[in-house]
């Protein structure tokens, strides 16, 4: 055995070597850390630091949400139009429509128009009094028929049209609902959101004509509404929105600093990564739960007469991105941390990579045992195989960071692209013998 490497050892023996000796310099390198004790102040500082960056990162996921939700007209759309096929809603706004087409339909006037019919035509006048106790009746199947019809065209494609298409408008309302802004054009009423249903009203008229109830044509145009937003706290829920709007998409990039300079400062910076991970991972449970909580409290303020179950799928819908992005900053902690712990000296560590790295090492002497020669490119892997690595970790945080809007799903296919990149590295490196 010499000192160039053991070049004479059969390959596995030669991987066995490698792997011994990186378990030596791991530990060899695990000591220095140790001095962190004689650094009082400078571990308080990366502490303070990491806590600092880990409640910037909160407030940064709550920023994004709040100025995709604000400012992007699309994106607002896009959040809440699925609700138009909500049940709880479509309920919500059948019962506002029917209580506001029943509320012009004169059920006494029906009723005095049918007896002076009667009489007219020569009936007793006994029977004409009978007819003239039937408002029960006629209000009852009155009742039924106007909810029938509401039902069939809040079910139906149009509602879809007009919700959309309301929700687009009022959009305006709600950014001057949570920022205070405003054009001039657009009023929030009673700390309200809402939403015109007139256009409903008319289908429904038009399709009570058609059925035959000739007395649906003296309804006229009503603009009833429902509300998408509500609160009497929104004065405060404003301050705060406008402040993260402020800071918008610079407060990521502050988070991100800090929890850099929290790194940097610490005398043992891995374990500083894993520190940091784990805290923004502790910071986004706590904002998963603040979310739970804060929609019971939303539930609890509405004004008197508003429907609890569609308000709770409003709010579902409105936060529904918010979760997906603490869903996935979440899982980017958990798979840093993870990273950061692999890489270091414990014994769980060095085995999981030494078996990976003779797993992939033993692949690729099959592989050239079949006739495969890398040649120049396993020498160019080897000689740069830090620098390649630094740059799979480079790209995945830029995709990350540059995604518009990451979810769980494009966190953890991010990561089997880093872990299938490492284990490509690995196969190519193949320097030549002797080295």
């Amino acid at each position: 055995m010499s000192d160039s490497g053991g070049g004479g050892l059969p390959a596995q023996e030669r991987g066995e070597l490698e792997a011994l000796r990186e378990r030596v310099h791991a530990l060899e390198s695990a000591g220095p850390p140790r001095a962190a004790r004689h650094h009082p102040f400078r571990s308080l500082g990366s502490v303070l630091l990491i806590l600092l960056a880990a409640l910037l990162s909160l407030l940064s996921v709550v920023a994004v949400w709040a100025n995709s939700i604000v400012q992007d007209t699309d994106r607002y759309v896009a959040t809440v139009g699925p609700l138009a096929s909500d049940p709880d809603v479509q309920k919500a706004v059948t019962h506002r429509v029917t209580t506001a087409v029943l509320a012009q339909i004169d059920v006494d006037a029906l009723v005095k128009e049918l007896t002076d019919a009667a009489g007219q035509q020569g009936v007793p006048p006994r029977l004409t009094e009978l007819l003239g106790n039937l408002k029960g009746p006629i209000d009852n199947g009155l009742k039924q028929l106007v909810n029938s019809t509401v039902e069939r065209v809040v079910t139906s494609s149009a509602f879809e049209t007009v919700w959309v298409n309301g929700n687009r408008r009022a959009h305006a309302a709600l950014d001057k609902a949570l920022t205070g802004r405003s054009d001039g054009a657009v009023e929030v009423k009673d700390n309200q959101v809402v939403i015109d249903l007139g256009p409903i009203v008319a289908d429904v008229k038009n399709q009570l004509v058609d059925a035959g109830f000739s007395a649906a044509s003296k309804i006229p145009a009503v603009h009833t509404t429902f509300v998408v937003f509500a609160s009497k706290d929104i004065g405060k829920v404003r301050s705060y929105v406008r402040v993260l709007e402020i800071l918008g998409g610079w407060l990521p990039l502050i988070a991100l600093l800090i929890a850099a300079a929290g790194v940097y400062v610490a005398s043992n910076r891995r374990h500083a990564v894993i520190g940091t991970a784990l805290a923004v991972f502790v910071a986004m449970l706590v904002l998963g739960i603040g979310l739970t909580v804060a929609r019971d409290v939303y539930l609890d303020h509405l004004p008197p007469g508003t429907s609890q179950a569609a308000a709770g799928s409003v709010y579902d819908a409105l936060v529904k991105f918010l979760r997906a992005g603490v869903r996935a900053l979440a899982a980017v902690a958990l798979f840093t941390a993870a990273g950061a712990f692999l890489c270091g000296p414990s014994r769980i560590a060095v085995f999981t990579r030494t078996g990976c790295r003779r797993g992939i090492g033993g692949l690729r002497e099959v592989a050239a045992s079949a006739g495969l020669r890398l040649g120049p490119v396993g020498r160019f892997v080897h000689r740069f195989k830090r620098w390649i690595g630094a740059a799979i970790l480079l790209i995945a945080a830029v995709v990350l960071f540059t995604w518009s809007y990451p979810t769980t799903a494009v966190v953890v296919w991010t990561a089997v692209i880093t872990l299938a990149g490492f284990a490509i590295r690995e196969f190519l490196d193949a320097p030549e013998p002797g080295t």
